[in-house]
């Protein structure tokens, strides 16, 4: 009788175990354990926690370099915010998705490259950074409509998904949030508290939610039966400072407001500041909801009514979607799956003092 050895924790005798070992062990296919190891969430609970302990058992350690250069992988992708490094550290829109992004990641042996894209000359890098194929998924955040980096990344070849639609018809794998729907629940709250001349701070208009939240602003008054008076809509940046400029304007415009819906709780700040200056109590002169429902809401004075946007959710489900499409990739670069996953989470009015 020939002695093998014995099995240990190394899984083969004076080696390290296979993936195929691995497979046995928990009884699955090879390419089940291989989903697993690289993080695929198209397993089951069942069956992951099945490999995971196989793993375990046998002390299996993925050789990553070598499959990454069998498969043309990296191991690898990139968070790319087309913003200015000013607008990304102030919002926190963008810390949240972050987290998410992060979060989602954590259970892979994916690395996760933050890229901030302010100017011309810095799109041109990442353009030439990109083209090498140096990332394996981009996860796209805050892009405007007219944004050419998508439809290069498309050309390319490199999964791509977007938090946030550039317009009705997506066409690439996208996670947004219900804006319509926010916008109209603030606005009926306003009116509900016996607000008739109601003003709102748009963002910037070139990005699709921006829109959409004004669309839900002019639903939910026609739905009162309110004309729009268009002297009541001023449109800004997200910033505090374009909250500022927009709440100044609106005063001048339209003295006798006694509400103003904000696209976003930093603008609502900008805008706060102004009424407080101009002697305009808030609530009692002038109501004010923001929307994203961020920390900055609940430390406002008074604290802010906001439309809660489950950001950080979002960062997750990108990320997810994100690695659906890093997995469906064919060699060729082909999809198998060619609908676009697209997801629209709800939103929520959460109702403070200020309104």
């Amino acid at each position: 009788m020939v002695n093998r050895g014995i099995r240990g924790q190394g899984g083969r005798s004076g080696g390290r175990p296979t993936l195929e070992e691995v497979a046995a062990r928990a009884g699955v296919g090879r390419g089940t354990v291989s989903r697993v190891v690289n993080g695929s969430p198209r397993v089951s609970d069942e069956t992951r926690a099945a490999v995971e302990a196989a793993v375990d058992e046998l002390g299996y350690v993925p050789n990553r370099a070598a499959r990454a250069l069998a498969a043309n992988r990296t191991d690898a992708v990139a968070l790319v915010v087309p913003e200015v490094e000013s607008r990304f550290f102030a919002e926190p829109y963008f810390s949240d998705i972050v987290r998410g992004v992060g979060a989602a990641l954590d259970s892979t042996e994916m690395q996760l490259l933050l890229t901030i894209v302010g100017s011309d000359r810095e799109r041109g890098r990442l353009a030439h950074y990109l083209a090498g194929h140096r990332v394996d998924g981009v996860l796209l955040v805050s892009v405007r409509a007219d944004d050419p980096l998508p439809e290069q990344l498309v050309r390319l070849g490199i999964p791509t998904v977007i938090s946030g639609r550039r317009s009705e018809q997506e066409a690439l794998p996208c996670v947004d949030a219900d804006n319509v729907t926010g916008a109209q629940s603030a606005v009926a709250h306003l009116i509900s508290r016996g607000r008739r001349t109601i003003a709102t701070i748009t963002g910037r208009l070139e990005v699709y939610g921006a829109q959409c939240r004004l669309d839900g602003y002019r639903q939910a008054l026609a739905a009162a039966g309110l004309g729009v008076d268009e002297r009541l809509i001023a449109p800004a940046d997200f910033t505090e400072e374009g909250g500022r400029r927009a709440m100044t304007d609106l005063l001048e415009r339209s003295p006798d407001l006694d509400a103003v819906f904000v696209a976003s709780d930093v603008m609502a700040a900008g805008a706060r500041q102004v009424l407080r200056e101009q002697g305009r109590s808030v609530p009692g002169d002038v109501a004010l909801v923001g929307f994203d429902d961020s920390p900055i809401a609940r430390h406002m004075d008074p604290p802010l009514t906001s439309v809660r946007v489950p950001i950080e959710e979002m960062g997750r489900e990108m990320t997810r979607v994100l690695l659906e499409e890093i997995a469906d990739r064919r060699p060729d670069g082909t999809r198998s799956i060619t609908a676009p996953r697209q997801s629209v989470f709800p939103t929520e009015l959460v109702t403070r003092a200020s309104s």
